[in-house]
């Protein structure tokens, strides 16, 4: 009882950085998956029923049908990006997705406080996606992905607020005399 302070089990050394590295392994894992998905929209044009299925299912999932303002921004981002349509868009979209995930993961991984930032501003900001996509989708895999993300921004949260950066501290000039 010499640290007046409580630690949580969940935040003593060993057991956070194991649970960083999984963080981290957690959304390098969904990167590699992004990466395949856009790898495969944007170079491998030549099958279009395995195309076709797959816009269809990211259609479904960000419930386009259900939201004008999500239908009107992936209009106007596949006016900008003319070349390929929706297809190449969303494959554009998920490599950009992919390297902030690669980011976030690598950084968690090796500890690197602004990594820890960049996650819980990524996935915080995911979180009402979900829920909206759990709300009119209910499922499993949905709540079991929104629950696994709320727990990353709670762990990294306390994480954060209770490893402050050490500041250096300055010193005052001393006075010296001279004669």
């Amino acid at each position: 009882m010499n640290d007046p302070v409580h630690v949580p089990a969940i935040l003593e050394e060993h057991r956070r950085v194991r649970y960083l590295k999984l963080i981290a392994l957690f959304k390098i894992l969904k990167g590699l998956l992004l990466f395949v998905l856009g790898f495969s929209l944007l170079f491998l044009n030549s099958r279009p029923a395995w195309l076709d299925q797959i816009s269809d299912w990211t259609d479904d999932q960000i419930l386009l049908h259900h939201s004008r303002p999500v239908h009107f921004l992936l209009s106007k981002l596949q006016d900008v990006l003319a070349g390929g349509g929706v297809l190449h868009a969303t494959g554009l979209l998920s490599l950009f997705y992919c390297a902030v995930l690669f980011t976030e993961g690598f950084g968690v991984y090796f500890q690197k406080r602004w990594a820890e930032w960049l996650m819980i501003c990524a996935t915080g900001a995911l979180i009402p996606v979900e829920v909206r996509h759990l709300w009119h989708r209910p499922g499993l895999v949905a709540l079991v992905i929104l629950l696994a993300n709320c727990f990353i921004v709670w762990f990294l949260y306390l994480v954060l607020k209770r490893e402050k950066p050490e500041r250096p501290v300055e010193r005052k000039p001393e006075l010296v005399e001279t004669r």
